[in-house]
């Protein structure tokens, strides 16, 4: 049985951590309010984003720019994977990590080549235990304070060289879509090719005929050459404004578990060491007593 001495110790090193785990919570909370603000301003952006380009595919000609028709094969897909810089936000880094291993091992299983880029370094820390061989870029965040557009676009823009460069022919995007506080979902987006919403089938005909019809100028090939990249970038965009506000929400639930445990622990520890303690003060009563009746 521990001594005195060592139970008021673990209860101060408990303390102490409570401490922290209850600042870090106050902190996330301070930055999640900024954050998921960011994220919800770019979802509209983004949404019509995607709508243009179906509008402009729709009626365009040919098989259209690579970026949207692809190279006709699936031979090899290139992975990005964004998670946090930073630990101790509960399942927020393993869920999507997860959710990249699942995919690479069944792309693997049909004996498909993958590559992985790992945008943070927590998603680089885990899977390159399994896939240190398909991992060919680290790209890190830490010293960004504030998530800007360009960040997005210097990544876009490497994704796209590769591309060009007939690396790979499939990307996907992989991040955490904010949902709540409590709830952050793992989610998978195919950037290319570009996956152009399929127009809604329930508009009828004479619905049809009263919408507009649009001419562009230049022609609709030239402008998805233009678009296109900029969607990746703005994809890649929503997906670093996504996992900024799920990194907060999760760090703030996980901390503030992590405090309401360590009261738990405290409060059990606090009843073993007063029951120790008085357990010891009856021990001398008791030998003090014995002592004074022999003489």
């Amino acid at each position: 049985m521990p001594s005195l001495k060592d139970l008021r110790t673990r209860i101060s090193s408990v303390k102490a951590t409570q401490k922290i785990t209850k600042a870090m919570q106050m902190v996330a909370a301070a930055k999640l309010r900024r954050a998921q603000m960011a994220a919800e301003a770019a979802r509209p952006y983004a949404e019509r984003m995607d709508a243009v380009l179906a509008n402009v595919a729709a009626g365009q000609a040919g098989g259209g720019p690579a970026l949207l028709a692809g190279t006709g094969k699936d031979d090899v897909h290139l992975l990005v994977v964004c998670t946090a810089e930073r630990g101790l936000c509960g399942a927020f880094n393993s869920s999507i990590v997860r959710l990249a291993r699942e995919r690479a091992v069944s792309l693997m299983a049909l004996g498909k080549t993958v590559k992985i880029i790992c945008v943070g370094k927590k998603g680089y820390d885990q899977l390159r235990r399994q896939f240190e061989k398909q991992i060919i870029e680290l790209i890190e965040l830490r010293s960004v304070r504030y998530i800007g557009f360009e960040n997005a676009a210097e990544i876009a823009r490497n994704v796209i060289a590769r591309y060009d460069g007939g690396q790979f022919d499939v990307a996907t995007l992989f991040f955490s879509r904010f949902r709540s506080v409590i709830l952050q979902i793992p989610t998978a987006l195919q950037i290319i090719p570009a996956q152009i919403p399929v127009a809604d089938a329930t508009v009828k005909p004479a619905e049809a005929k009263d919408q507009a019809v649009y001419e562009y100028e230049p022609e609709e090939n030239e402008i998805l050459a233009s678009l296109l990249p900029r969607n990746i970038a703005v994809q890649v965009f929503r997906a670093l404004l996504e996992n900024a506000a799920s990194e907060q929400g999760a760090r703030m639930s996980s901390m503030d578990n992590a405090t309401r445990n360590a009261g738990d622990m405290i409060k059990k520890q606090t009843i073993v060491y007063n029951r120790s303690r008085q357990a010891m003060i009856t021990k001398e009563l008791i030998e003090i007593i014995s002592g004074a009746e022999a003489l």
